[in-house]
């Protein structure tokens, strides 16, 4: 499946020894996916030089570009820059920290016939297993509340028809982002699939998903954000 046109945005915070690889990885797949493609770096307030070395990659690539946060603002913030920076009209969201395969794009790009999103599934989560509980723990509790039938809510490997991200109203700064996203794509009548796609464990730095700073926002925002979702299912 070749697509006119790809925007493909990494958020990224403190990733510096997974970056440059990342990048490079993605520019030698997407030519064969897509007419014309970006990729777009958000440097979430990173101390460890991310934003440094993503403007460095950026300066040799006509196709890489960067959004720089000043601080740290959240995973969700993160997420909602990318989106509106992204300029083609298939937008694919890959987590910075090198655990997913650009290549596994095609696997993805194959259900755009029939769909407008279409999910990664974590095959063999290559995580922790404190991380993986409360992984599974979280998406049984989003599937309950707001009826997303998604089985890895938070996959950090996700392709979209950009239309349907346009003027799409999202809040959440953190990790509560994905269940937002998900839940008021599907409230627009999206047609949404999940494919399985390989997982991998971080080459370098340090996973924050689990720090209690962002367990406490997720629920924080999932508990003020639930009216508001609530009304459009």
């Amino acid at each position: 499946m070749r697509v006119p046109g790809l925007s493909v945005f990494l958020p990224c915070f403190n990733e510096s020894g997974n970056l440059a690889q990342l990048v490079s990885r993605f520019s030698a797949e997407l030519p064969a996916v897509a007419d014309a493609y970006e990729i777009i770096i958000v440097d979430d307030g990173s101390s460890d030089g991310t934003g440094e070395m993503a403007d460095r990659i950026a300066s040799l690539d006509s196709h890489v570009r960067v959004v720089h946060h000043g601080v740290n603002r959240g995973y969700g913030a993160a997420v909602r820059s990318g989106i509106s920076a992204a300029s083609q009209p298939f937008v694919l969201l890959c987590d910075g920290d090198g655990q997913f395969d650009p290549a596994e794009m095609k696997a993805l790009l194959e259900k755009l016939n029939d769909h407008d999103v279409i999910v990664g599934r974590r095959v063999r989560r290559a995580d922790n297993l404190v991380r993986r509980i409360n992984g599974k723990a979280w998406t049984q509790l989003v599937r309950v509340l707001f009826g997303v039938r998604i089985s890895d809510i938070d996959c950090g490997f996700k392709l979209f028809r950009r239309e349907f991200l346009s003027d799409l109203k999202l809040h959440a700064e953190g990790a509560m982002i994905t269940t937002e996203l998900m839940t008021r794509l599907s409230c627009r009548g999206a047609r949404i699939c999940e494919v399985d796609v390989s997982h991998f464990p971080r080459a370098a730095g340090e996973q924050s998903g689990n720090s209690l700073r962002v367990v406490v926002r997720a629920f924080r925002e999932l508990f003020v954000l639930y009216h508001d979702l609530k009304t459009q299912i």
